[in-house]
């Protein structure tokens, strides 16, 4: 995508760019290019917040979920000569 640079931004729009990236935690590129889609009406998808990590449920390969079991009882085994 070509990189498009503004230049004599007005004072409050500026301020209305920095609130909007403020305000949703994104950046400012982010917040310019949300406004803009929004101005010609094309309004960007909404964001997905997640809390967890179930959308990477099931997006391992057997091969790897056996890869990261084996590590983790690799990593569970109990050294007994450093609890002496």
């Amino acid at each position: 995508m070509k990189a498009i640079t503004l230049r004599n931004i007005p004072p409050e729009i500026q301020k209305a760019i920095r609130a909007k990236a403020k305000e949703q935690r994104i950046s400012i590129n982010r917040a310019v290019l949300e406004l803009l889609q929004e101005r010609v009406g094309k309004p960007s998808k909404p964001r997905r917040k997640h809390t967890d990590l179930t959308h990477l449920a099931g997006t391992w390969s057997d091969a790897e979920a056996e890869e990261f079991d084996r590590s983790l009882r690799e990593q569970r085994q109990i050294d007994e000569e450093l609890w002496r």
